[in-house]
């Protein structure tokens, strides 16, 4: 049975001309098989005006506005993040080739590029729904997009003070961090920003946030786990009377009377998964678990 031809939006690294060398092969197998490319705007004019590349794109597009089967992000996981950003709620599947160093999103290696686009059109492949998580303020909206698929923090801007960050789980008040700032996260980004500041790993789809103290002033401060329809408040207080809070790394400066409100969004992250590419072997692949690093 012949397959369809797919329509696939491109997103790519945009900052370093090493990490576009796989557009190539991406673009040559996608044109093999006759499938609509769209790409985003930014990252056609990086390839065809910066690097020289041509790219026979069926449609050119500005940030969330296309539609397709498919999403590939070409780059590490903060080009997956942003790819997620632009994809919000449209229920698009995203894979991620991963152009960058760790990539425990976009799994997908270069050498494997053609073998995964297969995958795609003989529907071999698993999809993970991702939570997300949103932030609600109760004054002025904030500029960024309030919606984050791994993390949400708020974080002293200043170098010389920690803050206080007063917050409570459902009503019920948990702690106030004397802290450089708290992390929210998903399951999805406790390997990230969440795990350099002691915060443990958590496996996909298990249903709940952890919030991580980030430097707290305290030795008795520990990462708490929290289900994920869990509503989380955090007010702060800070000799600067402001304080930064940063979205998937997205930041932007808030007044310190600004109460904030994170809670689990209402739609989820279609991530591919090759068929019996499973998160633990992704995770032992990733964190050298098992790897003797003791030398000959």
């Amino acid at each position: 049975m012949t397959q369809r031809p797919l329509r696939l939006a491109i997103f790519g690294n945009c900052h370093q001309a090493e990490k576009s060398a796989s557009i190539r092969e991406v673009l040559a197998c996608l044109r093999r098989k006759g499938d609509d490319i769209l790409m985003e705007r930014e990252f056609y004019d990086f390839l065809t005006l910066g690097q020289h590349i041509p790219v026979d794109a069926t449609t050119v597009f500005d940030g969330d506005r296309f539609d397709a089967d498919f999403v590939i992000s070409m780059g590490g996981d903060g080009t997956f993040l942003r790819s997620a950003h632009f994809v919000g709620s449209k229920n698009i599947p995203v894979m991620g080739v991963n152009t960058g160093r760790l990539g425990f999103l976009a799994d997908v290696r270069p050498v494997e590029i053609e073998t995964a686009i297969d995958a795609l059109h003989a529907g071999e492949f698993e999809l993970e729904a991702h939570a997300v998580i949103e932030v609600l303020t109760d004054g002025a909206a904030l500029k960024t997009c309030p919606r984050a698929l791994n993390d949400i923090a708020v974080l002293k801007r200043d170098n010389a003070s920690m803050i206080s960050i007063r917050t409570t789980v459902n009503g019920h008040y948990l702690n106030t961090y004397q802290a450089d700032g708290l992390i929210v996260s998903t399951p999805t980004g406790s390997t990230a920003y969440s795990l350099s500041n002691g915060g443990p790993i958590i496996v996909p789809q298990t249903g709940t946030l952890c919030l991580t103290a980030v430097a707290p002033h305290s030795l008795n401060v520990r990462p708490i786990v929290v289900k994920d329809d869990s509503q989380i408040e955090i007010t702060v207080e800070s000799r600067s009377h402001n304080f930064l809070i940063a979205v998937d790394g997205r930041s932007e400066k808030c007044d310190e009377n600004t109460r904030l409100t994170i809670r689990r969004a209402p739609h989820s992250i279609m991530i591919v998964r090759r068929s019996g590419q499973g998160y633990f072997s992704t995770l032992r692949q990733k964190m050298s678990w098992g790897m003797d690093t003791r030398g000959a």
